[in-house]
């Protein structure tokens, strides 16, 4: 889908990486500009074997890592080099660190005006906050996402994964197809700002302009487990774990029907949404007692499918491997790495009808040093000036 399209990628950990990493999934060619004498810190995070890390492998799968020492002017050189023939820059430095050096978005345009460049940071380029450092637990505190999770009566809590940076990641993402859509009709590059904040912000579905509809007499809280604005809407107990459930008055009958009370269809403390929010702990309870009956979820889950009621088991993330629905869309991918052998790792969600799925492998750090600059015109004896140098670095993991 992306054939052609050279991006260069100036980013580390999770939210940038997750950008180059959906371009790379389409097929563009994306070099990975790493800093000596590590590159990206995510090669050592986490869980890592025999010097490999696992986050690295999956966040960096068929990208080229360029080593480079860009403090150095010889360094700068390379880059200014690869700039020029690049469509798409994208970054996620802290403020001030690429302006410093030269590759700020003004000086960049001026020099390459076909470049489109992308930047992904907590509070954005362009903002009241742009200078202050951010990571995803900052971001879910800022956007009001970290509010509204936990129980209603305890202190608001994180959402289990890293939701800020990858959902930052996706809109980039989004953004940069747009972009090369507009400069293929229009001739016309331009700098997409993405923040993290914003990013989860616009997740809100309710809890801004619910408020605001209102003036602050509705404000919207934490809830726990349990919906305290559609019922039945949570999870449950179940017997062997959790089951959530998300009845819909067009699902109210059927659900009613499914438990085996249809009394309860036009029992005036449920007949509609109003009734059942304001019973709702009454309800619950009905639900709970009603799963009890049961020895395994498979047979809870057996009932409500049967009456078209929207459920599903609580999984943990490493319940997917092996499980029908995830190896069904191929969101768990065996991938193969020279390291650690094959890896499991999240599935491509974008799904393209006229895009295949790419066996794409992680590259060792600056393995493809030699090969990009030859592609820029250097010969080889320069490579290895640049190498004994310092400024280019390679390693075998």
């Amino acid at each position: 889908m992306l054939e052609g399209i050279l991006v260069v990628d100036m980013t580390q950990y999770l939210a940038g990486p997750t950008v180059t990493r959906l371009l790379a999934e389409q097929g563009a060619d994306v070099v990975k500009i790493e800093q000596p004498p590590h590159g990206d810190p995510a090669r050592t995070y986490a869980i890592h074997k025999d010097g490999r890390s696992g986050y690295h492998v999956q966040q960096n799968r068929g990208k080229r890592s360029l080593c480079v020492d860009f403090d150095t002017a010889a360094g700068r050189e390379v880059l200014d080099r690869l700039l020029a023939k690049a469509d798409v820059l994208v970054e996620n430095y802290g403020p001030g660190v690429l302006e410093r050096r030269g590759f700020g978005w003004s000086e960049l345009h001026a020099k390459f005006p076909n470049l489109i460049m992308a930047s992904v940071s907590g509070y954005g380029r362009d903002s009241a906050y742009k200078d202050k450092p951010a990571f995803d637990m900052i971001a879910q505190a800022m956007s009001g996402i970290m509010h509204m999770t936990g129980a209603p009566d305890g202190p608001p809590m994180p959402v289990g994964a890293s939701i800020g940076d990858v959902g930052a990641g996706v809109h980039a993402a989004a953004g940069i197809g747009f972009a090369l859509f507009h400069r293929e009709r229009s001739g016309e590059s331009q700098h997409i700002d993405i923040s993290m904040v914003d990013a989860l912000f616009h997740m809100h579905e309710i809890s801004v302009q619910g408020p605001a509809l209102t003036g602050m007499r509705w404000q919207p809280t934490r809830s726990g487990h349990q919906s305290k604005i559609n019922s039945p809407m949570g999870v449950f107990k179940s017997p062997e774990g959790w089951i959530a459930v998300h009845v819909m008055q067009g699902q109210w009958a059927r659900f009613c029907e499914a438990i085996g009370r249809a009394d309860l269809e036009h029992d005036e403390r449920f007949a509609d949404l109003l009734g059942r929010q304001k019973n709702r702990h009454e309800l619950n309870d009905l639900i709970a007692d009603w799963m009890a009956t049961f020895d395994t979820n498979a047979e809870v889950l057996d009932r409500l499918d049967h009456a078209r009621i929207p459920s599903a088991p609580v999984l943990a993330p490493y319940e997917a491997v092996g499980h029908p629905y995830f190896e069904s869309r191929r969101a768990i991918r065996h991938v193969p790495d020279p390291v650690l052998g094959e890896v499991a790792v999240p599935g491509n969600p974008i799904r393209l009808s006229a895009q295949p799925e790419l066996d794409l492998v992680a590259a060792a750090l600056g393995e493809h040093n030699d090969e990009v600059l030859a592609e820029l015109g250097y010969e080889a004896a320069d490579i290895e000036a640049l190498s004994q140098a310092g400024v280019l670095v390679s390693k075998d993991v």
